[in-house]
């Protein structure tokens, strides 16, 4: 009898490369913190980042994004090093996949196709399933040349060309069929949502936004007292949870929503439109922000920019700095004063500012919890009062 064999049946971890172009206006700090949000993302999705490749150009290249030495020193690299995938900084396109997967050989890509992915394994319900699968498809179909060039490895090219063109046109109206289906699946249960959200009564409606991974669902567990996934990993929530939160004697609805991000897929964004309208239709919003994180109002700027393209930049809004617990002052740092402001006098500067009320928390540690659900039941009683003035339910 021969000897046994084993196998390993654990799941391999891809070994990554990321890939990057610095543009003229471009600062280096600010090229830094794009490729580490990508290497986040890698992380989220599952994988190890083993090197960074950049290059500094006026505009990615046509044909191949970087230039041919930069892409022989990535095909070098990759066969050296046995990397399972390249990915890249910006979105590709349809040619520029197609060149860069020939020139390679492993699987390649974009920063798109990468949250993309990361959505689809994150997505729990139907709504997000079908909103996932319905960015994919778009996604997928102006690419579809690129998936058939296994045709020209096989012999002759007259009498080659029907089957590959027959076999794309046929993909692509099957993709199209699918599309319209899902789209009217998504439209079935934006109906569902919407009869749901009516249903709901008179209570206020509060919603949580903020960039992804600032600690929106562990405020929400802190407020409601419930279980909703939270994890240092990007878009940790997918899926719109609501609770209902009484603070005092004052019941209120609160929404955690999916976490934004700078160069955030088209069709993505169109997809969750509809996920979305926990915001647009919040009377008060409470913009998270990550206040231990170098580029926070890179980040602030981003979810402004979102609210303002779903039409919810001009609601009601207070500004939660969390994870003060977190902020390194210049005293603690080795390298002495670079400038940067204590935490005390970060708070001055933010607190002067009189557009929206302002807090500094840490939601894992409960620090300055009192004072946040203090001013939330003042905001939340204020837009109560002023929907329904002459409402005898609620004691004051």
């Amino acid at each position: 009898m021969g000897k046994q064999k084993f196998y390993d049946t654990a799941i391999k971890q891809e070994r990554a490369i990321l890939v990057g172009v610095v543009t003229p206006g471009e600062k280096d700090e600010q090229t830094k913190e794009y490729l580490d949000e990508l290497a986040f993302l890698v992380d989220t999705a599952g994988g190890k980042v083993e090197k960074v490749f950049t290059q500094k150009m006026l505009k990615p290249e046509r044909a191949t994004f970087v230039g041919t030495g930069k892409l022989e020193e990535i095909k070098a690299y990759v066969k050296s090093e046995e990397i399972d995938t390249v990915v890249f900084d910006d979105e590709l396109s349809p040619s520029q996949l197609r060149n860069i997967d020939r020139e390679l050989g492993v699987k390649v890509l974009d920063r798109s196709n990468l949250i993309l992915d990361i959505f689809a394994s994150r997505a729990q319900t139907a709504q997000a399933k079908t909103q996932v699968e319905l960015a994919q498809l778009q996604y997928v179909l102006p690419r579809l040349t690129g998936m058939w060039t296994h045709l020209e490895r096989q012999k002759g090219g007259i009498g080659m060309r029907g089957p590959g063109e027959t076999q794309i046109e046929s993909d692509r109206r099957i993709i199209l069929n699918k599309i319209s289906l899902l789209k009217e699946r998504l439209r079935s249960i934006d109906k569902q949502n919407e009869t749901q959200r009516k249903n709901r009564g008179q209570l206020i409606r509060v919603a949580l936004v903020g960039y992804t991974n600032v600690g929106k669902s562990t405020i929400m567990n802190m407020l409601s007292k419930s279980e909703v996934f939270a994890e240092n990993k990007l878009f940790a929530t997918l899926d719109t949870t609501v609770r209902k939160v009484v603070i005092d004697n004052l019941p209120f609805l609160l929404s955690d929503t999916v976490g934004f991000i700078r160069k955030l897929p088209h069709h993505l964004v169109e997809c969750f439109k509809s996920t979305l309208d926990e915001v647009r239709e919040a009377d008060l919003l409470i913009h998270v922000v990550d206040v231990s994180h170098p580029n926070f109002e890179d980040q602030i700027n981003t979810v402004n920019e979102t609210l303002k393209d779903i039409g919810a930049i001009d609601k009601d809004m207070v500004l939660v700095f969390n994870k003060i617990d977190a902020y390194v002052s210049p005293e603690a740092e080795d390298e002495g004063d670079d400038g940067k402001l204590t935490l005390d006098e970060f708070k001055r500067s933010w607190m002067s500012h009189d557009k929206v009320p302002v807090l500094f928390i840490s939601a894992t540690e409960k620090e300055n919890i009192e004072e946040f659900k203090t001013l939330l039941y003042d905001m939340v009683k204020a837009a109560h009062v002023a929907r329904y003035p002459y409402d005898s339910n609620l004691l004051y």
